[in-house]
């Protein structure tokens, strides 16, 4: 549905705290627009990402409950994010080559730590994969952009669901959920100090790439380097739950 159909809805049916909450939250968009376009493709335009952002807001006012216990904000900030990542996936500004090479990556990652019981590192990875470090590194340059929702995705609406749910369609969504989160925090708190360090400043700080280097006193493109082999990393370690949810 386009935002000018979800505003027409919106405009009939929405009121009172609902209209009050969009209005206010309404700069959360382009904040949110802003802190993900810092890596992505030049092509992507700054007003699209607003305009899916809008969607997710108009969405979260419309779900909303204040019960649930999470706040307002924390609640449209899940579904803004959300909201952009599938527009992002719509657009596919990727080739294929770069999302092929990021699971190969997440593979050979898990193929080394699995072999040596610890965590693996960049030149054992490289050396897996038969290539240089320099080549290595590039890969996760280029992967960086390609695979920019990793970590969105295994919050949010990637290949394990963690969405919010009533339960009403699966009565195991819930308990798979919380399940999934209790297993990421697990795997992030697991993950090499630098990368949980970039983790960290990138999604709960909201710091930028650059703000990032600055405090790990590295350049920008080794910060994006960190945050892809992270994200793989994760993936290469939560990689049982996409075979555990297609049995659901």
């Amino acid at each position: 549905m386009t935002l000018a159909k979800k505003l027409g809805i919106y405009q009939r049916t929405g009121a009172g705290q609902a209209q009050q909450l969009v209005e206010t939250h309404a700069p959360l968009v382009k904040k949110i627009a802003l802190h993900l376009m810092a890596r992505l493709p030049e092509s992507v335009q700054l007003d699209d990402l607003m305009q899916a952002g809008m969607i997710g807001l108009l969405e979260a006012a419309q779900k909303y409950r204040s019960n649930k216990g999470a706040s307002f904000e924390t609640y449209a900030g899940i579904r803004i994010r959300g909201a952009i990542v599938d527009e992002i996936r719509k657009g596919d500004w990727v080739p294929r080559s770069v999302h092929r090479n990021a699971r190969r990556v997440s593979q050979a990652i898990k193929t080394v730590e699995d072999r040596l019981g610890r965590e693996a590192q960049d030149a054992e990875v490289a050396e897996e994969l038969e290539m240089t470090l320099a080549e290595y590194h590039a890969c996760l340059s280029d992967a960086n952009g390609g695979r920019l929702f990793s970590l969105d995705e295994l919050n949010e609406s990637g290949e394990v669901p963690i969405e919010e749910t009533d339960g009403s369609d699966n009565p195991l969504a819930d308990i798979t959920s919380n399940a999934f989160r209790r297993s990421l925090a697990e795997a992030i708190e697991e993950l090499p100090e630098r990368e949980k360090l970039v983790l960290s400043l990138y999604y709960q700080e909201e710091l930028n790439l650059k703000e990032i280097g600055a405090v790990l006193e590295v350049s920008e493109s080794r910060v994006s380097q960190i945050h892809s082999q992270a994200a793989m990393r994760l993936r290469a370690r939560l990689s049982g739950w996409q075979s555990a949810d297609s049995g659901l």
